[in-house]
């Protein structure tokens, strides 16, 4: 084994030796690991946003954060840059984006953020969309983050767009889906980004289902239409996304009513939804996020609720309590994190 020197590291030019701050103690017989890996992962990966959304009357700005693999109350983050209600929310392994929402008016915004989930404080501008609108769904791989929807108050529509998560700038048109999506829900693997129900009554064109059980489905690192996948158990809708291991996807049912029941899918295969088990609450409007293995579940827009529960997304069950909102009752809300299923 070779022997580690301090006193012969220097910079890049050899001009600055070693500088040693804090405690400097060292003693060990196994020698010392030093840390890998890019800055920003060096803090630990594991945190969940939950930003914007309604409480105390009003549209909020707020981001909250939570450690996923823990229980508890969340904390403050920072904020969004405008009040928002009804966005869309994805991230990579270090950036969450958030889109879309309603911060004052029936049209939307075609406002953007982004922050480094790493950190903490205000987010910042990441572009626009092509044309403003609210109750976005947003699904996400490790590189590319796709927007499904949007509704421009009282009408929903089909169209897709995405952004590269990693630069900043506009959305740009990724394709249409075979019904109008707001308010619905999605996940996502490395390859697919996938979308379920929405806001919207009838039934989809030749397929003979309702568009509140229609899922569909495109790959991500390309470009067009969505798929047909299936067709859920329950009605999907009224809620705010779903959440994600590598190969099981997760969704929470509600529309027209709030109902407290889940149900998954493989998402590599197509098919219908099986019962997973039920919330600790029957609410709507519910922010949703997810580790690999985790996923957890907050406030609610219908029934002012601040409860967060989770579930383990490999086995079936009753979710269980996480903790709570520390803004107290929040709904319109919606997640991100840094591991969730479509990061692999």
């Amino acid at each position: 084994m070779s022997e580690f020197r301090v006193d012969k590291i220097t910079n890049r030019d050899g001009s600055v030796g070693t500088q040693i701050c804090g405690v400097s103690t060292f003693s060990g017989t196994s020698g010392m690991q030093l840390p890998s890996g890019p800055t920003e992962y060096r803090g630990g990966r594991g945190t969940g946003l939950i930003a914007g959304g309604i409480y105390s009357g009003g549209r909020q700005a707020t981001i909250e954060k939570l450690t996923i693999a823990t229980t508890g109350n969340t904390t403050s983050f920072g904020n969004l840059t405008q009040t928002a209600s009804q966005g869309a929310g994805f991230s990579d392994s270090t950036r969450a984006v958030f889109g879309g929402g309603t911060p004052s008016t029936p049209s939307g915004t075609n406002n953007i953020d982004f922050v480094t989930i790493s950190s903490g404080g205000g987010a910042s501008d990441f572009g626009d969309f092509l044309i403003a609108g609210f109750s976005r769904i947003g699904a996400s791989n490790n590189t590319r983050g796709i927007f499904f929807g949007r509704v421009v108050a009282p009408q929903g529509f089909n169209n897709i767009d995405y952004v590269t998560i990693a630069t900043t700038g506009d959305a740009i048109e990724f394709g249409d889906s075979a019904i109008s999506i707001s308010d619905g829900c999605c996940c996502a693997s490395t390859t697919r980004g996938i979308h379920a129900g929405g806001n919207g009554g009838g039934s989809v064109t030749g397929l003979g289902r309702i568009a509140y059980q229609y899922i569909g489905y495109v790959n991500i690192a390309s470009r067009g239409d969505s798929i047909d996948f299936g067709e859920a158990n329950a009605n999907i809708g009224n809620q705010r996304g779903g959440l994600s291991s590598p190969t099981r996807g997760i969704f929470l049912n509600g529309a027209p009513s709030s109902v407290n029941s889940i149900e998954y899918v493989t998402m590599a295969t197509t098919g219908k939804g099986t019962d997973f088990g039920d919330r600790t609450v029957a609410m709507s409007q519910v922010a949703t996020l997810s580790s690999s293995t985790r996923g957890v579940m907050g406030g609610a827009g219908e029934g002012n609720n601040n409860v967060i529960d989770y579930i383990t997304i490999a086995t079936t069950g009753n979710a269980t309590d996480f903790g709570d909102l520390y803004t107290g009752n929040n709904g319109y809300a919606c997640g991100a994190s840094d591991v969730h299923g479509g990061l692999g």
